[in-house]
């Protein structure tokens, strides 16, 4: 009995040191061999790779492996898109099959570097009235595309209590030392108390023009609406024509202020839903980072939970009047966008950024999501892509009482 536990115990250890020479020892081995030979191939390699002179490249640039290499005996493996969002020295890793059909693998080192000058928003005149108690610098925008803090400065004598013309410079300087200067007048006036309302017309744009002129097979003509629209007959709307709309959830007081929910929201969304119309929404932020800005959004995901939701979501951040008191640049200002954007899409939303024509141009970089472009004409000159037209605020329309902004989608 015990001669028979033994042979099937030698048979089983048999058949286990089998499987384990044919699956993992020759297996192994012969890769060990493989890789011996490749090295061998590779130390007897001819290696011809000759780089530019300048192996630096500009903050964000859309760069290749290949955009540094001016010669080599070989085709690039993988020409790769190279990460040029960090400042500094890049190594870069790549292989090439070169012409003796040998794979060559090849390192390179390359800087990458912020030659953009910070930006000054101020024209060549600024007015203040006499006892102005704020501050030139954190009213008058400067900020860097990459430099949170660029160094802002204003040369100059000037008396803000004094009524006169002050000529100024205001100067801007980054880590990296691209400086901006421009010259300004400062003035300081008399105090104007009693302001004389304007006596102009007021103008209107109807709905029912905007389907006349802009309706056609790849657009719907909608709205956007918040608490300012008061009470909505949503019916009316829908018969009118209306074949969606973004409605703002809410907002926080301010930076890092307490979250609070737009008084009409609940009203407005069960409307819409109601009789049909899909909509999309818009949240107002003050993110000044990507931890605030995911906040945001995890805030608005708590607060739709229970509603239909057709249409994206969108991050709404218009803080340009004291944009220096962020402390951010252009591209912290995209991250914070990209962050609560990217929190709304692992949630199983759209995202879309809202912005005007001035900032999408001048401050955005590409957040990898769709745009709402706001831009108050007849006929755009935003030469950006963009997948919704915010294109009036003094839009009138059967249901909502008072002006309201309206919006095209590009199907």
């Amino acid at each position: 009995m015990k001669k028979k536990y033994l042979y099937t115990i030698l048979i089983i250890c048999l058949i286990i040191s089998t499987t384990l020479i044919t699956t993992i020892i020759i297996p192994s081995y012969a890769k060990y061999i493989n890789k011996k030979e490749e090295l061998k191939k590779i130390k007897t390699a001819t290696i011809l790779v000759e780089l530019k002179e300048d192996l630096t490249t500009p903050f964000l640039s859309e760069v290749k492996v290949s955009d540094f290499i001016t010669n080599i005996n070989g085709d690039i493996l993988n020409d790769y898109l190279i990460d040029t969002s960090k400042i500094g020295e890049h190594i870069i890793n790549f292989t090439y099959l070169n012409e003796e059909n040998i794979k060559v693998p090849y390192t390179y080192k390359i800087n990458v570097q912020d030659k953009t000058a910070p930006v000054i928003w101020v024209n060549n005149t600024y007015s203040v009235e006499k006892g102005y108690d704020g501050s030139l610098l954190e009213d008058i925008v400067c900020a860097d595309n990459y430099d949170d803090n660029p160094k802002c400065e204003i040369l100059g004598h000037y008396n803000l209590n004094k009524i006169g013309e002050y000529p100024l410079t205001f100067k801007a300087t980054d880590n990296a030392g691209n400086t901006t200067i421009k010259e300004f007048t400062l003035k300081v006036k008399e105090p104007i108390n009693n302001q004389k309302s304007s006596s102009s017309p007021k103008s209107y744009t109807l709905f029912s023009d905007v389907i006349k002129e802009y309706k056609n097979e790849k657009t719907k003509i909608g709205i956007d609406v918040s608490s300012w629209q008061g009470n909505i007959d949503f019916q009316a709307l829908k018969n009118a024509g209306v074949e969606f709309a973004f409605i703002r959830v809410g907002s926080t007081y301010g930076i890092d202020g307490e979250y609070f929910l737009d008084k009409k929201f609940i009203q407005n969304i069960e409307g819409f839903n109601k009789v049909g119309i899909p909509v999309g929404l818009y949240f107002y932020s003050y993110a000044y980072n990507q931890e605030s800005a995911i906040n945001d959004a995890k805030w608005v995901l708590s607060q739709i939970k229970n509603y239909k939701i057709d249409l994206p979501i969108a991050y709404d951040w218009e803080s340009w009047s004291f944009y220096n008191t962020f402390h951010q640049s252009f591209y912290s200002t995209t991250m914070n966008a990209k962050s609560f954007l990217d929190t709304i899409k692992k949630a199983g939303y759209e995202g879309l950024l809202y912005s005007s024509k001035n900032y999408l141009e001048n401050v955005w970089y590409d957040t990898g999501y769709d745009i709402w472009l706001a831009h108050y004409t007849n006929k755009t000159s935003y030469t950006g892509d963009y997948k919704y037209w915010q294109m009036c605020s003094n839009g009138r329309v059967d249901g909502i009482n008072g002006n309201v902004d309206i919006n095209i989608m590009y199907t």
